[in-house]
């Protein structure tokens, strides 16, 4: 009987083990995707040489129900990757309160890339540039005064450490070892054209790995000219450069360095940005598809930025600097998928390209169909809720200090003060961050542009004592580029009056905060009345009997920002080259639609109408030079 127990304990103790082995492989089989390597000249998926296509395309500058089609799109065009940054301070709005939800579901966008096919290229930074604000930087780390921005500095690097694990939870799993689509990882960006620190780039490699990134290979990129300044030893090396460039010089260098290393362009500039108040940026079709043809000649793998660019929504425009600079909300970079989705003539050069370079016996699908567009009647009847009569409660601070030391991040802010003495001369304020306004009383006495370098304002008459100053400024965008992106809003440090010999500084100030929220726009004493020659905001119903996508032609009014059903669409200001918003037809409905307009000048006509083609090469006042070719 004995016997007979001990062979039943070893036969079920054998069933257990097999049991459990089946379990534990069952388990590793799903857990196990393919394979991205480097090879000898040659990248390596699943074992077999493999050129990356890649369309570089940002997830918050396309609509959530939009996203589908636009990957489409791209795989359509002939790409096989899609390239895409991830924006920290769209994630991390306030310290600690991390949200990937909605249009910001960067999980989401990968898989539905994975559904179609499209393998995944992430470049998490910390900083992105993007000609988004801040470089994507959070602005809540300018509220420590002495922080050091893409360096050691510990509060900074602390910061980088709980971002990138909270992106490692959302996008570690999905690397391709693990059966998603992530095949490389991006570390820091173009960190050459910020500074020589290879201790600070390898930290953050290490974070990069820390947060799960350890299955695909790991790259840095930078431009031919200073990739090597911060090369470290086990990344991958790649480098960025635009239509025209000449292949073999941009890669002359890297080639001589690592002789038997993948070529890749991880930025291929199909276009280029644009600026308020400069003109509309395009660049030659047949130049760029020349320059991919060239590269895929010799195998060159590449990420074309932009495939598509999309819209910066809301206020999450960048500036350069000097001279300051500030990004328009229409991203199309003239790509070959314009800003609303739709296929261009530089498309289609492309795709005839790329069909000559598919793998054997594939073929491309069609493009899917553009959304329907619809124009939409003028909106004229407003509700009218003047700023000045609709402020928050005040702040106190003796002395000027900026924006971010009073726990704002956007928006505008106004500062006000009472004269407690006659005062005449000129008025210095240091440092206007970006566009204010002057009023003595409620009367415009001036306004100050940073973009011409304008800080101060003669008094053409003296201000009596008791007299009301506000000064009302508006954050445009933060710098994104180079060391400027230590960049605090509002006025950054004092305000005085220079009279002769005589400079006085202003103190006793009452600070009111404007944020860009439509939580805040939207509870105001919006009154039926005229438009009002200052600042104000407007709201007015629209009816639709159908959705479609428009763009708002804002022609006729001055300068500020629109939010429609809540979503806010983005800047305007007359001086162009944008002159309309593109309105995804998602975010619309049928019947009644809201529409809140600030404008911080005042419009010469309120009115605004959808229109079915943008205009973003209107352009009202001469170009500024720009210190970037």
């Amino acid at each position: 009987m004995n016997i007979m127990n001990k062979l039943l304990r070893k036969l079920s103790l054998g069933v257990v083990c097999l049991l459990m082995t089946a379990f534990i492989c069952s388990c590793q089989s799903a857990q196990t995707g393919g394979t991205f390597e480097v090879g000898k000249n040659t990248f390596l998926l699943n074992g077999k040489p493999f050129v990356v296509k890649a369309a570089e395309v940002h997830y918050p500058r396309i609509p959530e129900p939009y996203w589908e089609q636009r990957i489409l799109s791209c795989k359509a065009l002939g790409m096989n990757t899609l390239c895409l940054y991830v924006f920290w301070n769209l994630h991390e709005q306030q310290p600690g309160k991390f949200d990937f939800s909605g249009n910001k579901d960067i999980a989401k966008f990968c898989r539905l890339a994975q559904k179609h096919g499209m393998y995944v290229i992430v470049r998490p930074g910390p900083y992105v540039c993007a000609e988004w604000e801040m470089g994507g930087l959070p602005w809540w780390l300018l509220k420590k005064d002495d922080v050091q921005l893409r360096t050691l500095d510990p509060y900074y690097m602390e910061r980088v450490d709980i971002f990138m694990n909270e992106v490692g939870k959302q996008l570690a799993d999905l690397q391709i070892s693990r059966g998603g689509n992530i095949i490389m990882v991006q570390v820091e960006n173009e960190y050459g054209s910020y500074g020589i620190d290879k201790p600070y780039v390898s930290a953050i490699r290490d974070l990069v790995k820390k947060a799960g990134f350890t299955d695909v290979p790991l790259f840095q990129c930078d431009w031919s000219s200073n990739f090597t300044n911060n090369a470290l030893d086990d990344l991958l090396w790649t480098v960025n450069f635009g239509t025209g460039a000449n292949i073999d010089e941009q890669f002359k260098k890297l080639k001589s360095l690592r002789p038997e290393t993948p070529m890749m362009c991880s930025e291929f500039w199909s276009g280029w940005f644009d600026h308020w108040g400069r003109k509309h940026e395009t660049r030659d079709a047949a130049t760029m598809v020349s320059g991919i043809k060239d590269m895929l000649d010799r195998n060159i793998s590449f990420s074309l930025y932009m495939t598509h660019g999309g819209t910066t929504f809301g206020w999450w425009g960048g500036a350069n600097n000097p001279a300051y600079s500030a990004m328009c909300s229409s991203y199309d970079y003239d790509a070959p998928i314009s800003e609303a989705g739709w296929t261009t003539p530089k498309y289609f050069q492309l795709r005839d390209l790329l069909k000559q370079y598919l793998p054997e016996g594939e073929t491309l699908p069609e493009p899917p169909a553009q959304y329907p567009v619809i124009s939409v009647p003028a909106i004229t009847e407003w509700e009218v809720a003047p700023l000045f009569d609709n402020l928050p409660q005040a702040k106190q601070s003796e002395d000027i200090k900026p924006m971010e030391q009073f726990d704002q991040g956007w928006g505008s802010i106004l500062y006000r003060t009472t004269l407690k003495e006659d005062v005449k001369g000129i008025l210095h304020i240091d440092e206007v961050h970006d566009w204010a306004q002057v009023f003595a009383d409620g009367k415009l006495l001036g306004r100050l542009d940073r973009r011409r370098g304008e800080f101060t304002l003669p008094l053409k008459e003296t201000l009596k004592k008791g007299t009301r100053l506000d000064i009302l400024v508006e954050a445009m965008g933060r710098v994104n580029f180079d060391k400027s992106i230590h960049d605090r809003k509002g006025i950054t440090n004092k305000v005085e009056v220079i009279s002769g010999e005589q400079v006085k500084e202003l103190k006793g100030w009452e600070v009111y905060n404007l944020p860009p929220f439509y939580e805040f726009v939207s509870q105001k004493n919006y009154q039926a009345g005229k438009p009002v020659d200052g600042p104000a905001y407007y709201k007015a119903t629209f009816r639709l009997d159908k959705i479609g996508d428009t763009f708002l032609d804002m022609q006729t009014w001055g300068k500020g920002m629109v939010w429609v059903n809540g979503h806010a669409m983005g800047r305007f200001w007359e001086i162009g080259p944008q002159q309309t918003l593109y309105m995804p037809g998602c975010w619309l409905k049928e019947g009644d639609n809201e529409i809140i307009v600030l404008d911080l000048k005042g419009p010469a006509e309120a009115k605004v109408a959808g229109v079915e083609k943008p205009i973003l090469d209107m352009l009202r006042e001469k170009a500024p030079e720009t210190h970037r070719k």
